[in-house]
């Protein structure tokens, strides 16, 4: 049975045509800033929502703790506002956790989820970073932030190929954009982003994206992730935790592939009169 929606209150972007997709992206990101260098291409043959959490982008600053529920239902509520009776999702990082909840709360809604650089539950190293990241901005020590997110985020060989001065370019461009919602997502970060429970309980075809060179969230959380999902898909991109930066079109590629095929299995099974959702691609 699905949960009642609340009403709508994320800002978010629309783009594109066609079966609908919802974007559920990280903690301290965006849309823009972690989708914005795929967004034109999903939107070629998606109706993209691509809600902000509150504190980034469009979204004020939440005036209460988020919430896993909160935020998946609000994320949900978007899409239906925008026109979406039923749509896939797309998650990045603790978008993952977002979208999987989503489909769980919203099982009607919610037609297939793609999940990158994703986990399960937060392992006690994967909390220890998420603490000192959330630590660090909250003593606006900003630049120092950006400098240990660049060690954990960045794969080996896309940092190493830059020059001095481009890298720490890019460190301080990013300490500048940190989205002042940050300290919120990361508490719901370090609280609640535990979807063990839920993850039997997902019935859509799922695709689970591995950044093979992520020092964060590692190939050992993506797999977890897999495993615990009935029927999910793997795929493997070597970037590290910013497939956006690094490796877009590939990253864009795999999700535009997957969700078409999970269509036209759709179509199918409901042409051999078959439920959505039931069996896996």
């Amino acid at each position: 049975m699905s949960t009642v929606l609340p009403s709508a209150t994320l800002g978010r972007v629309v783009r594109g045509t066609g079966p609908g997709l919802l974007l559920a992206h990280g903690a301290g990101g965006g849309i823009d800033a972690n989708y914005g260098p795929i967004l034109d291409t999903l939107a070629e043959r998606h109706t993209v929502v691509g809600p902000d959490y509150p504190g980034t982008g469009r979204t004020p600053r939440a005036d209460a703790p988020l919430t896993l529920d909160g935020l998946a239902d609000q994320l949900v509520a978007a899409a239906v506002e925008e026109g979406l009776e039923s749509f896939a999702i797309a998650g990045y990082s603790l978008g993952t956790a977002v979208a999987v909840r989503a489909a769980t709360r919203h099982p009607e809604r919610v037609t297939a989820l793609v999940l990158t650089a994703g986990f399960a539950h937060l392992t006690p190293r994967l909390l220890l970073a998420a603490r000192l990241w959330r630590d660090l901005y909250r003593a606006d020590e900003r630049e120092r932030l950006a400098g240990v997110m660049s060690l954990l985020c960045l794969g080996a060989p896309a940092a190493d190929a830059m020059a001095g001065d481009e890298l720490d370019a890019a460190i301080k461009a990013s300490a500048a954009t940190m989205p002042p919602g940050t300290p919120e997502h990361l508490d719901l970060l370090t609280d609640e982003a535990d979807v063990r429970d839920d993850l039997a309980a997902v019935a859509v075809p799922t695709l689970v994206i591995s950044t093979t060179l992520d020092h964060l969230v590692t190939p050992h959380h993506h797999r977890q992730l897999a495993d615990a999902i009935p029927g999910a898909r793997y795929a493997e991109i070597p970037t590290g935790h910013l497939p956006f930066v690094e490796r877009p079109a590939e990253w864009a590629a795999l999700i535009g592939d997957f969700l078409a095929d999970s269509q036209v299995a759709a179509s199918a099974a409901r042409g051999n009169g078959v439920p959505d959702g039931a069996g896996t691609l």
